[in-house]
């Protein structure tokens, strides 16, 4: 269990430097919301402000665990806690050393078959049974929950094939990139993340069902109904 939590951690910890500037974002533009949602005669609870927060944070966070070269964002993850090595990090950080050259890039392309065939990583960590390979299979699914989860929570008139849809295009296009930069890169890796934001869409149904009136805490509220905004 322990190993688990520092795996975790170790991954939760890269996503912060990204998610704390997309933080600062949404503060600078938050003026400008607002006065868009006034123009529109909308109101955005605090809960759904909050929510709203969260999601753009998490959203930014998986950029920085998937579009970047594995472990780039370590050394800013660790100098963001330990606020003394700051002019070591802008002294020793190379973030261009992370990236592989256009040779080793090249080679992935003979494997372009293995990586196109479905189910074949999915029954090799189901087979193997180790911690790590079964680690990732789960960490896959529940990686992109929210991709489904916070869109269904968030705005009206969502549906399952939305988040289908949501989770297959990201996840097609952060494996497409991943080609490219030295990550890894399979077809399993978009089943198990369209699988993710699926089971994100139906928790927020099974909370619904528990909580009926949970939409109207996170949706806009206007006069005479319920909006996104």
């Amino acid at each position: 269990m322990l190993e688990v939590v520092q795996d975790v951690w170790r991954y939760v910890m890269q996503m912060i430097p990204l998610g704390l500037i997309a933080l600062a974002v949404l503060l600078l533009l938050r003026p400008m919301r607002k006065k868009r949602l006034r123009g529109s005669g909308l109101v955005s609870s605090p809960w759904r402000e909050t929510a709203l927060v969260l999601f753009v944070m998490f959203c930014a966070g998986l950029a920085a665990l998937t579009l970047f070269p594995a472990d780039l964002w370590s050394g800013p993850a660790y100098f963001l806690l330990h606020p003394n090595t700051w002019g070591t990090l802008l002294r020793e950080w190379d973030p261009l050393s992370y990236y592989p050259t256009w040779e080793e890039t090249a080679s992935q392309f003979a494997y372009l078959p293995n990586m196109l065939t479905p189910f074949e990583e999915i029954s090799r960590a189901l087979d193997r049974k180790s911690y790590w390979l079964l680690f990732m299979l789960l960490g896959n699914v529940v990686m992109f929950m929210p991709i489904g989860f916070f869109p269904a929570l968030l705005w009206r008139r969502w549906r399952w094939w939305k988040s289908l849809l949501a989770g297959s295009f990201a996840s097609s296009a952060i494996e497409s990139i991943q080609f490219f930069i030295g990550r890894s890169t399979d077809i399993d890796d978009v089943i198990l993340n369209t699988t993710g934001a699926l089971a994100g869409f139906w928790v927020f149904c099974l909370l619904r069902a528990i909580w009926p009136s949970l939409p109207e805490i996170f949706q806009c509220r206007p006069k005479g109904g319920y909006h996104h905004g």
